[in-house]
């Protein structure tokens, strides 16, 4: 049961969310669950690409996948899911909004089942709480409170435990081996892509100058990211000069989820757009500079104690579209690459 209910549960479902960033955000509830309730099970139903993440994460007993496409309703095959778990847990938390992320815990009968008011879940949920955005800002704030009496006033952020993902060292070294690579040199990560659109991504040159810089003063660089944005790390790489391409690795496309994590564990410093693995390069504690344009860090920030948060700020941004509106694109377009290697000089300078 919740915190202000009198019985503690011995095994939790929570319905996580379909997005990297937010799976990663998802952990502060996990963290706040695990303070009030030490012995409790923990297990998340999401997507199975999230297994690498969850498996990551120490509060997680198990990552239940859900066996359906982002958007399928499949009521019967919901309302299966559910019956299969009956008798397992005494509370859930639903943290997507929608209706059909409320069906498995419905029908697999759990007593107390928690989630923010949306697509009419009355009944679905039995503990309906109405979010107030102005005094819950931040995601995280949102799913940590849901853990809390609904009465209780909004989480600080520096009561919250931010994400954070831990890598064995085994596995690491199995990632390292598998794509022949070294740690000799500074490692800086690269994430260029943006699963949103491209109103989120700094420009290729932008990138490549920072990457010159890094390799010049005798680090390396890895390129991250899934295989739509092996084009993009592939023109950063040819845009290199005086030999120093061969110090770029382009893992973009070329490793799974659960190997780009251990690999960006071993980073010196990561530079991200707004993203799913800028979410991941924080939770895993590495310096990182995040660059914004369309975006505001105010919803979803990463959540470090070294993180530099580097945008224009211009009159147009944020806008929150996919592409830019006026076809300019000029939040990105017109941030120099020196802001960005002055955020990482001041963050990994001494290093």
């Amino acid at each position: 049961m919740p915190a202000f209910l009198s019985d503690s549960p011995s095994a939790i479902l929570v319905v996580g969310p379909s997005w990297v960033g937010d799976m990663v955000m998802a952990q502060t509830l996990f963290s706040e669950l695990r303070r009030q309730y030490p012995d409790c099970a923990i297990d998340v139903l999401a997507p199975a690409w999230c297994r690498p993440l969850l498996s990551r994460m120490p509060e997680v007993r198990e990552a239940l996948s859900l066996p359906f496409d982002h958007g399928d309703l499949k009521l019967g095959e919901r309302h299966a899911l559910g019956k299969s778990l009956r008798g397992q847990y005494q509370q859930s938390y639903v943290l997507p909004n929608s209706l059909k992320s409320a069906l498995v815990p419905w029908s697999a009968k759990i007593p107390q089942r928690i989630g923010w008011r949306g697509e009419m879940r009355y009944g679905l949920l039995n503990d309906v709480r109405k979010l107030d955005k102005e005094g819950h800002p931040l995601m995280v704030q949102r799913f940590v409170a849901l853990a809390l009496s609904p009465d209780a006033p909004a989480p600080k952020l520096d009561t919250i435990t931010a994400p954070h993902l831990e890598v064995s060292e085994d596995s690491l070294q199995d990632a390292i081996a598998t794509h022949g690579l070294d740690t000799q040199r500074p490692v800086l990560g690269l994430c260029p892509g943006a699963e949103f659109g491209p109103s989120k991504r700094w420009p290729e040159h932008h990138y490549a100058a920072v990457a010159q810089h890094w390799i010049e003063h005798g680090g390396q660089v890895w390129i991250f990211g899934s295989g739509k944005d092996q084009p993009v790390a592939d023109t950063i790489v040819e845009m290199l000069d005086n030999s120093a391409d061969e110090h770029a690795v382009v893992l973009a496309g070329n490793t799974s989820l659960e190997q780009a994590v251990d690999l960006l564990s071993a980073t010196t410093a990561v530079v991200s757009n707004d993203s799913g693995l800028m979410h991941i390069a924080a939770a895993l504690k590495r310096p990182l500079v995040a660059v914004y344009g369309s975006t505001s860090p105010g919803f979803t920030p990463p959540l470090g104690d070294r993180v530099a948060v580097v945008r224009l700020g211009l009159e147009c941004s944020p806008c929150f579209e996919r592409e830019c509106p006026l076809g300019h694109l000029n939040c990105l377009r017109q941030l120099p690459p020196q802001l960005v290697v002055d955020a990482l000089e001041q963050l990994v300078g001494g290093e």
